[in-house]
Parts: structure tokens; sequence; C-alpha cells
């Protein structure tokens, strides 16, 4: 039977999970439909691709460069006031393109706008972790990484409507007020912050002293794996004939299949441990390259993207809430920084690596590789038999 202060500490993370799940969705809807749209302004203005590909090398670097930074502030600044930075700043960041600026500040704006998501991202995960009971740790995640997941998937299914619909001008502007209306639940979120504690190790030290270490290093591995493969998949279809909107069909299958298994993954993280949720992802992980290497029928295609959705759902719930598990409340924005880190870090190196051995090797084999880079992620957590990673 629970006792009155377990149920207390059980609905204080309620309290902050869900008005901060409502908020995600808004803003993950932005950034969803932002992704077509901006690509789409750039080629319309006539310039080159290789100026439309920065903006994901800039998107990649707001979120190497906002992962650590946001941790530390999240550690020793209000989160509550955080949450309302970095949603306005992703307002603002969408609302200046409703400008039709140059190329320059399109990129500048994709940068701001990946920064403070990765922000709010960081502050969110940390404060929901904080204040969520541990046999309710998962659960409570699980509301906010659906709600993005499920963000994502409106705006990217949305964005092409808006466009169609209101014009440029038109699409940046009504994405800009997304986060804005998101804003509006983040006052639902009680006062009372994380209490500050001094701490006594650096992030590093901790994260070696807390065994994190391999858990990073495993998922550099892994996002190395899965940029990798993704990042020439599409082309890869094309190259098969099949036909663009089937392609955005077969994308869909991700992020759909994670607003229901981050759930699912987050109810069984509290159940049956920690370990075994994230070792699931992993091994998943390593599978998606076979399946694209395997067959080239559009429903293996979909198995393989139904397979990342529940490998990454598995995966983040698992080692988010082993996190929590496992670092002090005072330091957990430091390490869902790392944490954020060491994926960025993975979707910098994993794209290159492909890009640099497929015209060597083939698309099939470049898949492969990646299955083995998957695959030797998944190696580095098995070497960890003693009870490191809790239950």
């Amino acid at each position: 039977m629970n006792s009155e202060p377990d149920l207390a500490q059980q609905a204080l993370g309620r309290r902050y999970a869900l008005p901060l799940a409502a908020t995600s969705v808004f803003l993950m809807a932005a950034n969803g439909g932002l992704g077509l749209v901006v690509k789409l302004f750039l080629q319309d203005q006539g310039f080159s691709t290789l100026i439309i590909g920065l903006v994901s090398s800039v998107n990649a670097a707001g979120v190497l460069m906002g992962s650590m930074l946001w941790g530390r502030l999240s550690d020793r600044s209000s989160r509550r006031m955080l949450l309302f930075i970095t949603t306005g700043g992703v307002a603002a960041a969408i609302g200046i393109l409703a400008l039709l600026p140059p190329a320059s500040v399109v990129l500048a704006s994709s940068f701001s706008r990946s920064f403070m998501r990765l922000g709010f991202t960081t502050v969110t995960m940390a404060l929901i972790s904080g204040m969520s009971a541990e046999q309710r740790r998962g659960k409570n995640l699980s509301y906010v990484t659906s709600a993005r997941s499920l963000g994502m998937a409106i705006g990217s299914m949305a964005g092409g409507y808006i466009l169609e619909w209101f014009g440029f001008r038109g699409a940046f502007t009504v994405m800009s007020f997304l986060p804005i209306i998101g804003m509006i639940f983040l006052l639902q979120i009680p006062h009372a912050d994380v209490p500050k504690v001094a701490a006594k190790h650096s992030s590093w030290r901790l994260a070696l002293s807390s065994g994190l270490s391999d858990l990073f290093l495993s998922t550099l591995l892994r996002q190395m794996a899965i940029h990798g493969t993704f990042a020439l998949l599409a082309v890869y279809m094309a190259s098969l004939g099949i036909p663009p909107r089937w392609i955005g069909l077969i994308a869909a299958m991700n992020t759909g299949t994670q607003v229901l298994a981050l759930l699912v993954f987050g109810r069984l993280a509290d159940k049956v441990g920690r370990r075994r949720i994230f070792m699931l992802g992993f091994a998943l992980s390593a599978l998606v390259p076979v399946v694209f290497a395997s067959t080239t029928h559009i429903s293996a295609m979909m198995i393989g993207y139904v397979t990342l959705g529940i490998s990454f759902s598995s995966l983040y719930i698992g080692s988010t809430a082993y996190i929590g598990d496992r670092v002090p409340i005072e330091k957990q924005g430091s390490m869902f920084g790392l944490y954020e880190t060491s994926r960025g870090m993975g979707g910098v190196l994993g794209p290159i690596v492909a890009g640099s051995i497929t015209p060597l090797i083939g698309y099939r084999g470049m898949f492969l590789v990646m299955a083995v880079i998957a695959g030797l992620g998944f190696l580095v957590m098995m070497k960890r038999r003693r009870p490191l990673l809790g239950k």
C-alpha cells in the first residue's frame, strides 16, 4: 500500500509532466512542419543544394552547442523560467522567417531554433525526472517524449498543407504562433523548483562514477549507425523507383510508432527495469539497417521504420529513466545534457561515414557497416555484467 508521501510525490510528477507534454506537442509541431517548408523556401529562392544541405548541419551544431549549456543552466537556474525562455526563443526564431529573409538569416534561424528546442528538451527531462518518484519516472518521462513524437508527426504531415494554403510568409507566421500557444500550458507548472545543492564532482567525473560513460559511448555508436543509415535512405528509396508520396508515408511510420511505443515502454521501464528496456533498443537498432539491406520492397521499408520507432522508444525511455535513477537531482540537467551531446555527436559523424563509404561499397554495403557500428554499441553495454545498471 502506498504511503501518503509516495502518493504526493506521484501527483507532483504528473503536475509537471502533463503541462509539459501539452507544450511539447505545439513546439514540435512547429519544428516538424518547418523541416519541409524551410528547404522548399530556399529552393524557391534559387539557392544551391549546398545551402539547402547546410540547414541540417546548422541544426546539428545547435544541438551540440545547446546540449551542454542548457544542462548546466538547468542545474543552476529556475527551470520554469528556462522553459519560458527556450519556448519563446523558438517562436522568435521561426517568426523572423515571416520576413522572407536571405539565406544567412534562414541558417541563423535554424541554428537558433535547434539551440532553443534542445534547451527545452533538456530542461524538461531534468525537471520531470527530478520531480518524479522512481517507480513512476519512466511513465512520466514517456508522457513528454510521446508528445514530442506526436507533435513532430502532426507538423510533418500538416506542413505541406499549410504551405499550400498560406504561402511561405503565412506558413512561417502560423508556425511561429504554435510555440506561443504552448507557453500557455507552462503557466500550469508549479513555481516550486528543484532545490539546488552544491555539486561535489564535475559532470564528466560523475558520469564515470555513476556508470554512465558506457551508456553515452553506446548511444554515440547507435546514433552514428542510425543517422548514417537515414542520411541517404530517401535517396536510396528514390533510386528504387519508390514515389515521393510513398517515401513520406513510409517515413511517417517512425514517429507514428513512437507515439504509442514511448508510452508502453515508459510503463515497462518502471515495471521490469531500465536495463532490459534500453538493451532491447540497442539490439533493435542493429537490426534496422539490416532490414533495409535485405530487401527493396515497400513493405520491408515500412517494417524498417516501425523497427526504428520501437528501438528509439525503448532506448530513449530506458536510458533517460536510468540516468534519473543514478544521478542526484542537482546534477540531472548536466547529465541529460551529456546524453544529448553523445546523441548529437553520433548524428554528426554517422552521415559523414555513410557518405564516404557508399561510393565504394554501395548502399547495401553501407547499411551493413552501419549495422556493425550499432552492434558495437550493443556489445559495449553487454559487457557490463555486474549490477551497475540498476534493475
